[in-house]
């Protein structure tokens, strides 16, 4: 293949299939995790759960090959499928398959000596099990003590994020808890709080849970200016001060904290699920 035949395969869409007997949610994610490290293509994701009878994957083979017809290259298929007699149906499409529990859990079967259950599903908890019943009383949790909300209840929170607003508090409190099934709440720091360089009242006997969130004025002005255009409360010279006074109060307090202008969400709360040694489970 020619140097330049290699860059046009490059810059041409490429469609990737998540393809499961269940929600496929495992399968995006390691393709997720995977296809960020290729920059230079170009990718269409189609997602195919609950492919589950020999019908349904006749109907999936069909559209892979559709999509090989449409781009003139094979697609990309992530599967995470159980039942073999389907697994081979969805074989015959062409495509490149990357079957994650034939590389995974065969391999395991050998090493542990025992055969797995091959049983859809099991990487998601029914709504009837304990853990998915604490799961759904983080989420609430983390809902009701949204943004200083509520003050009741804050005993059974795992952490209490405080920062300035639009710093991430919130997407960070409801990832931990949709995530890990970890109580968050989260609570603004307010002008009124720097001039009394103290915390606020309702949080400062819970100082061991508390995390805090910082951001560059600069990103902070331009998250604000899209909520309230050209206000006080969006200005930079505004968005500085406010910054640099949380930061302080952070400091005197001695509560943990991290930047989150350049980390996702996902680091945010590995850092404080690492900082606090909270027990997780992901979902």
């Amino acid at each position: 293949m020619t140097t330049r035949q290699i860059a046009d395969r490059r810059v041409r869409d490429r469609t990737v299939f998540i393809v499961s007997d269940g929600t496929g949610i495992t399968a995006e994610n390691f393709a997720h995790a995977v296809l960020t490290q290729f920059e230079g293509v170009r990718l269409v994701q189609e997602r195919l759960p609950f492919i589950d009878d020999i019908q349904k994957a006749r109907e999936a083979v069909v559209k892979i090959n559709d999509a090989f017809r449409r781009d003139g290259y094979r697609p990309v298929v992530f599967s995470t499928m159980v039942n073999a007699e389907i697994n081979a149906i969805l074989h015959e499409a062409c495509a490149m398959h990357l079957d994650l529990f034939q590389q995974f859990v065969e391999p395991l079967e050998i090493e542990f000596g025992v055969k797995s259950t091959h049983t859809v599903g099991r990487t998601h908890t029914g709504a009837s099990s304990q853990a998915y019943q604490d799961r759904i009383e983080a989420i609430n949790f983390s809902l009701a003590h949204d943004d200083g909300q509520t003050h009741k209840d804050l005993e059974q929170a795992d952490v209490i994020l405080i920062g300035v607003s639009r710093s991430g508090k919130t997407p960070t409190s409801l990832y931990l808890a949709m995530q890990y099934g970890i109580k968050s709440a989260n609570y603004p720091l307010i002008p009124e709080d720097f001039e009394r360089a103290a915390l606020p009242g309702p949080i400062k006997q819970y100082r061991d849970k508390l995390f805090g969130l910082s951001i560059a004025p600069e990103r902070l002005a331009e998250i604000r200016n899209e909520r309230r255009p050209n206000s006080n409360y969006a200005s930079l010279e505004n968005c500085r001060y406010e910054v640099a006074e949380a930061e302080r109060l952070m400091r005197k307090e001695g509560i943990k904290s991290c930047n989150s202008t350049a980390k996702s969400i996902e680091e945010i709360a590995t850092t404080i699920i690492t900082d606090f040694g909270l027990s997780t489970r992901a979902y």
